[in-house]
């Protein structure tokens, strides 16, 4: 068979696995093993000696130590109850209005996500602190659950995000740069979502009736509150692009401005040790997949599958927006049986350098990458909430416990129309993502 066909074949089959419930990175270990094997006709030498020196290669990048350092934050947060203190500010501005305490719900999840680096934490977060405020003011079911399904897919398109990370160190692109990239997509998502809101309470009223209007005094009070997350946000995010600080030094002060605040808030003991296991859980799960995915791309490179894709697309005439709508699209597709961080790997090395040979709007080499590299972001963003692997749905369906799934998927629908139309506007204004990025050029 020819490199082509077994790069396909071994697509076809990871796809299999992951449709069967496969752990993606034992899956992309065995994928990449049969490319090892097919194109070496059987010899296991080659396999081998990749296998002995993958893991090292990878896992001693130092870009990675950020990793662990933004999923500590994340925990800080958790268990230091920042996310209440958000989610009491939002409600405090927005609860009277109609809709209003969830879109108080969207806001802390935007909040959150500026501290966190994870999705599903921020979903499964806010779900605990906003769900019970939205069902004790009469939220409908099916608008509480979906608004928290869709505003927790924030947590990785608000900076700092892991799939960021790792998408600037498949494509050696800066870290600080990359994340204030997605500052803007960011904050049109949140308003996009508010918006969304806005509009399903005005058709059904009864679906998020209006609270009672909080005293300046109290406002005052929830804005002071929240002051301190506002600061680590800053500090972390300017440290890196400002260059007083790199990457990791940044998300250690970041973690470490979490974990003082979380103490002042009453995090003990207890607090901590699961803070330690939780990002040491999540850390081991990314870097399986992380090194997984080197030997499956090692063994895709092989079978110049990449490569000749690329070719045929710059051969084939095709004008490059139908090529990269032909991509999002796949993404779509990809995100309904697919996890983020396991689409990220496996599909940039294939498709990042289809993009960068392609001409979008005249821009440069450098802005082209980060350029895709958000709007992969939010497609991929897309799949946590796609139905039948959304997991941001069963995440809020476990805690909900009477909404069904089916009913959560159904309320996130007008949420998906605001992605998409999100998404058209970054291919058609590549300036939402690279203006701040550029500011100081």
């Amino acid at each position: 068979m020819s490199g082509m066909t077994v790069g396909l074949w071994i697509f076809a089959i990871l796809l299999f696995l992951l449709a069967i419930r496969v752990h993606v990175g034992v899956g992309m270990f065995l994928g990449g093993a049969a490319a090892f094997l097919a194109m070496n006709g059987g010899d296991p030498s080659a396999l081998l000696f990749t296998l002995n020196t993958t893991a090292y290669a990878r896992l001693s990048n130092y870009d990675l130590a950020v990793v662990p350092l933004f999923m500590l934050m994340g925990q800080f947060a958790t268990h230091g109850g920042l996310s209440k203190a958000l989610f009491r500010c939002a409600a405090a501005f927005l609860g009277h209005l109609k809709g209003g305490l969830g879109m108080a719900a969207a806001g802390a999840c935007a909040g959150f996500g500026a501290i966190c680096g994870s999705s599903l934490a921020t979903a499964a977060t806010m779900a605990q602190v906003a769900l019970p405020e939205l069902r004790a003011h009469g939220y409908s079911g099916k608008l509480a659950t979906s608004t928290l399904a869709a505003a927790g897919t924030l947590g990785i398109l608000i900076p700092p995000s892991v799939p960021l990370v790792i998408y600037a160190v498949l494509v050696q692109e800066s870290i600080g740069k990359l994340f204030v990239a997605a500052v803007i997509p960011g904050i049109i998502a949140t308003l996009g979502y508010m918006l969304v809101i806005r509009i399903v309470v005005a058709l059904n009223p009864s679906a998020g009736p209006a609270g009672e209007k909080s005293s300046w005094s109290e406002r005052l009070a929830a804005l002071v509150a929240v002051i301190p997350v506002i600061l680590v946000f800053i500090v972390v995010i300017y440290g890196i692009y400002g260059g007083w600080a790199n990457p990791t030094e940044a998300a250690s002060i970041g973690a470490a401005a979490c974990a003082v605040l979380a103490i002042v808030n009453g995090m003990r003991w207890k607090g901590l040790r699961e803070s330690l296991i939780g990002t040491a859980h999540a850390t081991a799960m990314i870097f399986l997949v992380l090194v997984g995915a080197d030997l499956l791309n090692s063994g895709l490179a092989l079978t110049q599958m990449p490569v000749e894709l690329a070719n045929w697309v710059k051969d084939s005439g095709m004008p490059p927006m139908m090529v990269l709508v032909a991509i999002l699209v796949i993404y779509l597709v990809l995100g309904c049986v697919m996890d983020s961080l396991a689409m990220i790997l496996l599909t940039i090395p294939i498709f990042y350098p289809i993009i960068m040979g392609l001409d979008f709007w005249g821009l440069s080499q450098a802005d082209k990458s980060i350029w895709f590299g958000i709007l992969a972001l939010m497609v991929v963003e897309i799949g946590l909430i796609t139905p039948p692997m959304g997991m941001n749905l069963f995440i809020i369906q476990k805690l909900s416990r009477t909404v069904p799934l089916m009913e959560i998927a159904r309320g996130v629908l007008p949420f998906l129309v605001s992605d998409l139309t999100r998404i058209v506007l970054l291919v058609l204004f590549p300036v939402l993502a690279l203006w701040l990025v550029n500011l100081g050029t």
